[in-house]
């Protein structure tokens, strides 16, 4: 098995995640459609950040299905972005919990969806970083 081969971000557990953010990109894209295209004015924040997710899952699955160089590059930048939106609208929605009358994705941390928004870009930035080609 040659080293691009075994290193690629679609390999071996890199399955599980495309598979992983692929489920979260469906789930986060129709829902974020259907609230957007129904009721927005319920809670435009958190159904607009419902959508911006659903674009950041769309791209961290593309990314990490393609496994190669240019597209890691684009799932490290996709996932960071995750990461850092999960916290900061966990955050948020917390603080400011009269902003989030109606849950996102990322809101309360993904506690609405078991924490996996939560835990999936540790394990994808973790594993792209795993995954990283070195000189043999």
């Amino acid at each position: 098995m040659s080293d691009t081969h075994r290193n690629a971000t679609n390999q071996g557990f890199g399955r599980v995640l495309v598979v992983l953010y692929a489920i979260f990109a469906i789930g986060a894209t129709s829902r974020s459609v259907l609230q957007i295209s129904t009721r927005f004015n319920e809670a435009p924040i958190a159904y607009t950040l419902s959508a911006f997710a659903a674009i950041v899952y769309v791209v961290a699955t593309i990314a990490l299905a393609r496994g190669h160089e240019t597209s890691r590059r684009v799932a490290y930048v996709a996932i960071t972005i995750e990461l850092v939106g999960v916290l900061v609208v966990g955050a948020a929605s917390l603080i400011w919990s009269d902003a989030f009358p109606r849950a996102s994705v990322w809101s309360y941390f993904g506690m609405g969806y078991l924490f996996i928004p939560l835990v999936l870009p540790i394990l994808g930035l973790w594993w792209l970083r795993r995954s990283t080609s070195s000189p043999a």
